[in-house]
């Protein structure tokens, strides 16, 4: 317990520091809200529109969730067919890259044409582009950098590839399938409010920030960015806690038990 309050004690201190430091700025050079409001006017805004502030962010992370569900099941997918079939990569990989080639701005408007603007399923499509590629060459990666020596091993008992793919390369896979999935929850959540840019229902963080912002009430809109920052910390977490819990003999986990 006291290695653990160690650990985060200089990154709390730091955060103190700076947020202090941000007030005292803020009023010794009267700079304007619009420009940068002091962390006491955000706190203040926090908690005035705190159960508003709570339903847009739920509304976020779910359309954030969503997409991670559906690109990464289609990751997986893709990674698995191309690992197992040589034909697959060569049909498959060319598709997976020009997807990623295209900025994400570019996806939304058309998403919210094919399932409508206040559908939050063209926000979901818009995040599961944006977490399909990482996801995808992550797991092709786990899936295909395998020990040589623990295949032979295998061989050497006569396991079929199906034998082989399940017990030897879907395992190896496992980190790094939760190294993007940890990535992609970041990810996930800024697609999300991206895509609210292009228009959708009031109740979303990114439609509530814009409404905010234009109506020069900027302290309302940097609450809603700390909503932001905090669900997608928690989305981590929450994928943190179940790695630890699907692979605790990997040696991320032990390291973060450890400490």
């Amino acid at each position: 317990m006291t290695k653990r309050i160690g650990r985060y004690l200089p990154a709390a201190l730091v955060f103190v520091g700076v947020l202090g430091l941000w007030e005292l700025a803020v009023r010794a050079f009267g700079i304007q809200q619009f420009l940068l409001p002091p962390p006491s006017s955000i706190a203040a805004a926090f908690v005035e529109h705190f159960d508003e502030l709570m339903t847009v962010g739920r509304n976020t992370l779910v359309e954030a969730v969503g997409g991670l569900v559906i690109g990464g099941v289609a990751a997986l997918v893709v990674a698995f067919a191309i690992a197992r079939w040589a034909s697959a990569s060569r049909a498959l990989l060319p598709f997976a890259i020009a997807a990623n080639s295209v900025p994400i701005i570019a996806f939304a408007p058309i998403m919210n044409n094919w399932f409508g603007i206040l559908n939050p399923l063209s926000k979901m499509m818009v995040v599961a582009v944006l977490v399909f590629f990482p996801i995808m060459i992550n797991t092709l990666r786990g899936l295909t950098l395998v020990d040589q020596a623990s295949l032979e091993l295998m061989r050497s008992y006569a396991a079929s590839e199906r034998a082989i793919f399940a017990k030897v390369r879907v395992p190896n896979a496992l980190p790094y399938i939760f190294t993007a999935l940890k990535v992609s929850a970041t990810l996930s959540l800024i697609g999300a409010i991206v895509a609210e840019y292009f228009g959708g229902a009031r109740s979303v963080l990114g439609q509530f920030i814009i409404t905010e912002a234009a109506f020069f009430r900027f302290a309302n809109a940097w609450a809603a960015i700390v909503v932001a920052s905090a669900v997608s910390i928690a989305f981590f977490l929450i994928i943190l806690a179940i790695e630890r819990v699907a692979i605790p003999w990997h040696a991320s986990a032990r390291i973060v038990d450890s400490s």
